[in-house]
């Protein structure tokens, strides 16, 4: 509803749904499938996730409606599920996520039964439907705690459900690699919506899901096809299987197909073809995609330095940077012999000074 110049969101109370017909409908697995049912304030307490979340506001008298000791769990830091937390993460299992990232964002703990529970329940975010998953994704690692809500999901074994390949990349990692990339990719994220700055979600998307697609395109290598094909097909896999989990609307995946597919691009330096990459709409995210790549040990540092100080430099310089550069070696006498030259009158030669 509009109150002058604000927009206030409204949440209608919740019931019991005791009139016929108006039951709350389940699942097998205790999932709400259908509970939009109207009730007073007494009913829709219960009906809250966490004490924090059930406070209530007076505007009569200007006091804090607590029915659940949500206040106490306020003072002391601690995210409690109202109700058996096995049974209220059965309704609705994106109860696990929002755990996760109230715990992350507020720096409460989440209190010993629901911890147990969310070990437990932790697969049942698997029927959950794929785009239901992505609103949720977003909200988990484009609030600016992305790198601890990525470990606290790993920890409570939620996250190879939201990202089932990177997982398994994560559990043959080599030298700390990928997770260190993972993990730089989520630090920049963070700092940047720290200072203020926007944050695009192909760009950490395309990195959570880097390591699965190099190491797809590389089996294609060695079975024999060329990089360019290798390189599409693995992006193609990669998409179609990540799509049954969060499924990325298409202005998403094909930013992150245009970053993922300048990469091999930044290796050419000569000619026009720097010139032609730097004009890319996805250059800049691309670019910086690269140096990240390159601090982590996943390309080449000297390269990414080249590539700064080119889309900085003025028209003239880039030209110099990018000109193929001479060899050095000596080239053989090409000479052709003096050919002898016939006798003039006298013994002067043609090619003698005048006496």
């Amino acid at each position: 509803m509009h109150f002058g110049s604000e927009i206030i969101e409204v949440a209608t109370f919740r019931g019991a749904g005791e009139a016929d017909g108006d039951q709350p409908v389940q699942n097998d697995e205790g999932r709400l499938l259908r509970d939009n049912v109207y009730g007073s304030i007494d009913e829709d307490v219960w009906r809250r996730d966490f004490t924090v979340n059930a406070l209530y506001y007076n505007i009569k008298d200007f006091s804090v409606v607590d029915y659940t000791g949500g206040m106490e769990d306020h003072k002391t830091g601690t995210l409690r599920l109202i109700g058996d937390p096995e049974t209220r993460f059965r309704e609705d299992p994106v109860r696990m996520l929002r755990a996760v990232r109230f715990a992350v964002k507020l720096g409460f703990n989440i209190e010993p039964a629901s911890k147990n529970a969310i070990l437990l329940c932790a697969d049942l975010l698997n029927s959950i439907p794929p785009a239901r998953l992505f609103d949720e994704t977003l909200k988990l690692f484009l609030s600016g705690y992305g790198l601890q809500t990525f470990e606290m999901l790993r920890h409570y074994q939620l996250f190879k459900t939201l990202f089932p390949q990177t997982e398994t990349s994560l559990a043959i990692e080599q030298n700390g690699f990928p997770k260190l990339f993972i993990i730089k990719a989520l630090e920049n994220s963070d700092r940047r919506i720290a200072g203020g700055k926007t944050v695009t979600a192909y760009f950490l998307l395309a990195a959570l899901l880097w390591e699965p697609l190099i190491v797809k395109a590389n089996a294609k290598i060695e079975a024999g096809l060329n990089d360019h094909m290798a390189f599409q097909e693995a992006m193609n896999e990669v998409l179609t299987i990540q799509v049954r989990s969060t499924a990325f609307p298409r202005h998403i995946s094909i930013a992150m197909r245009e970053v993922w597919s300048l990469q091999p691009k930044f290796k050419f330096r000569t000619g026009s073809k720097p010139a032609r990459l730097l004009t890319h709409p996805k250059f800049r995210a691309a670019y910086d995609f690269y140096a990240l790549r390159a601090e982590t040990g996943g390309a080449d540092a000297e390269l990414a330095g080249w590539w700064q100080r080119y889309q900085l430099a003025d028209e003239a310089e880039q030209r110099k940077m990018s000109r193929p550069a001479r060899s050095k070696a000596k080239r053989p006498n090409r000479r052709k012999p003096a050919r002898k030259a016939e006798p003039a009158s006298g013994s002067v030669e043609h090619n003698a000074p005048d006496s």
